[in-house]
């Protein structure tokens, strides 16, 4: 290490409740294009506490409240553990939380994990809550992604995430847009997981499926997809639009499958308009087979899927810099994405 060398570790939890992403990362103070991922991996979480995060939007307050401390002292412990097996000495924790409650308009989002306890836990001085500032701003406070997809990878004019929600980041010279496609793995596990499979492993469950051509056609058309940019989904938007189309057909989980695996591989066709740039697809459905034949399938530009580290933590890594960004108080949030009336420095950092 060198004295322009920084280092922040990232936290993410994402809606597919898959695990906690850890990724240790160098950052060059003299160029942020530099930053590496030093050491990554996936803490699976175990049973009761996949199912308390799952259910957390059930709980009262003070249960809720309990749960965001309880989340904070599990972050820190997993994070410290990481970081002493490597022999790392972080400058900073960053974490994104779990995500439980996110209504943008109505000024509303949670990400639970109480960086408090983060940093009691680890020692380390946590920056967290990275969506609340932009949300008071009339943002939506998603995505955050952006400002690393523009900073650590500019030679893609695409960036699309693949995760619980397919994302997409489009740069225009020196502007980008980004916003939430449509449901990914989400609901694709959603359905998965009515036959006792966390995800549909190697495509075995969707294998000979067909589109339900009715299906489909009421998914496509959604009032969500005809709004323009910024917008962002979330939990509470599956449940009341996304499901209440699906759960209405009674078809063989095949089918099913392949349905929704035709609709996001549309969705994300008709945001990808230029025919001549490289798309770089990240986020644990890239691993899927059929999704990305999908997505191939509806555009003509070239797909890039990148080695497994990028893949599976390039979120993690782009938290990691959101919060040196925090921390040298420069922006982290564009208003161009969010919609907020201002770029913005958000994040609350706990000094230890």
């Amino acid at each position: 290490m060198t004295k322009n060398d920084f280092i922040s570790v990232g936290l993410m939890s994402g809606t597919s409740l898959d695990g906690l992403d850890i990724a240790i990362c160098k950052i060059d103070k003299q160029d942020i294009s530099n930053t590496q991922i030093l050491h990554a991996e996936t803490i699976k979480y175990d049973i009761q506490m996949q199912n308390r995060l799952k259910n957390a939007h059930f709980l009262s307050g003070f249960d809720l409240l309990e749960l965001h401390n309880l989340y904070g002292v599990y972050l820190g412990q997993e994070a410290l553990k990481f970081i002493k097996k490597h022999n790392i000495k972080a400058d900073i924790i960053s974490s994104h939380g779990h995500t439980v409650f996110h209504q943008p308009e109505k000024g509303i989002t949670l990400q639970i994990g109480n960086g408090a306890n983060i940093a009691a836990e680890s020692g380390i001085t946590t920056v967290f809550d990275f969506r609340s500032l932009d949300v008071a701003l009339k943002g939506h406070g998603a995505p955050l992604v952006p400002i690393g997809d523009k900073l650590l990878f500019p030679e893609y004019k695409y960036c699309i995430n693949l995760g619980g929600f397919a994302n997409i980041s489009v740069k225009n010279d020196d502007s980008i847009i980004a916003y939430d496609i449509c449901p990914a793995n989400i609901a694709l596990n959603y359905f998965c997981r009515k036959h006792n499979y966390e995800y549909d492993k190697e495509n075995v469950l969707s294998n000979g499926g067909s589109v339900n051509n009715t299906l489909l056609n009421k998914l496509n058309n959604l009032t969500y997809y005809s709004l323009s940019a910024p917008k962002s989904l979330g939990r509470e938007w599956f449940e009341s639009k996304f499901l209440n189309i699906t759960d209405k057909y009674d078809i063989p989980i095949n089918n099913m499958l392949t349905t929704i695996y035709e609709h996001t591989g549309y969705m994300i066709g008709q945001c990808i308009t230029d025919t001549n740039s490289n798309v770089l697809i990240t986020g644990g459905g890239a691993y899927n087979k059929k999704l990305t034949d999908c997505i191939k399938k509806n555009t003509r530009s070239e797909i890039v899927i990148p080695d497994d580290t990028i893949i599976d933590f390039k979120e993690a890594l782009i938290f990691a810099l959101l919060g040196y960004l925090r921390v040298i108080k420069e922006t982290n949030t564009i208003k161009s994405v969010t919609g907020a009336i201002t770029d913005s420095c958000g994040g609350s950092i706990v000094r230890m």
